[in-house]
């Protein structure tokens, strides 16, 4: 006997299909805590007032942006708020998707991408092919809107089998020559501020270089 009522059904039914979810933020003043927390943490290293994420590529050199965004994540997280805000930006759906018994994970990532930068690239993956659960999930929060190559992508509903059999027909080695054999496959996520993706993590997916003219800053975190 299933407890779940029909919206919740189509909802996990939904998510099973398509392996990702976008909702609206659930809990606005936990957005704003974390928006905040990341622009002040970052204008702080930067010793300035407050910035537009969007343009921070005219304030942080390219060879220096992944030393900045470590800074960022390790401040970030000695804030002892920030789980508990993460959490209830998208808590009723991690429960609905999940389970009400979780765990979190310690430290929440994050991720800048510079316009045009070929150094911060999520190559074409799963993360249970590198030993991740398949029971996990990833609450990805974008702080910026995210759009076309500006966002990241995964592979469409239906295809993970197709990949397999290419994999091992081609006998492909390469994430760049995984990528190739289906970007014909991938979906792009749009996403704007004020919203958050939940997706599965062993899907397939990743980033290519961003080729607009905006820095996107997403986080995220798995349960």
């Amino acid at each position: 006997m299933s407890f779940l009522n029909k919206y919740e059904k189509i909802k996990i039914n939904k998510f099973i299909k398509k392996g990702y979810l976008i909702n609206k933020t659930e809990n606005k003043k936990s957005l704003f805590y974390i928006s905040n927390l990341v622009n002040k943490t970052a204008s702080k290293i930067l010793g300035t007032k407050k910035i537009n994420l969007n343009y921070i590529h005219r304030l942080v050199e390219k060879k220096h942006l992944n030393e900045f965004r470590l800074s960022v994540i390790k401040n970030i997280n000695k804030d002892r708020n920030l789980r508990y805000h993460y959490f209830n930006v998208g808590k009723s759906n991690l429960y609905e998707l999940v389970g009400n018994e979780l765990m979190m994970q310690k430290n929440i990532n994050l991720s800048i991408q510079f316009p045009n930068d070929e150094t911060s690239l999520l190559p074409i993956h799963s993360d249970v092919w590198s030993g991740d659960s398949a029971f996990e999930i990833n609450l990805w929060l974008p702080l910026v809107n995210c759009y076309r190559t500006k966002s990241m992508y995964i592979l469409k509903e239906n295809k993970y089998e197709i990949l397999l059999k290419r994999i091992k027909k081609l006998k492909i080695k390469s994430s760049q020559k995984i990528f190739e054999s289906v970007k014909g496959y991938l979906k792009w996520i749009k996403i704007d501020y004020g919203n958050y993706l939940l997706f599965n993590q062993a899907v397939p997916h990743g980033n290519i270089v961003n080729s607009e003219n905006e820095t996107r800053w997403s986080m995220n975190c798995r349960f």
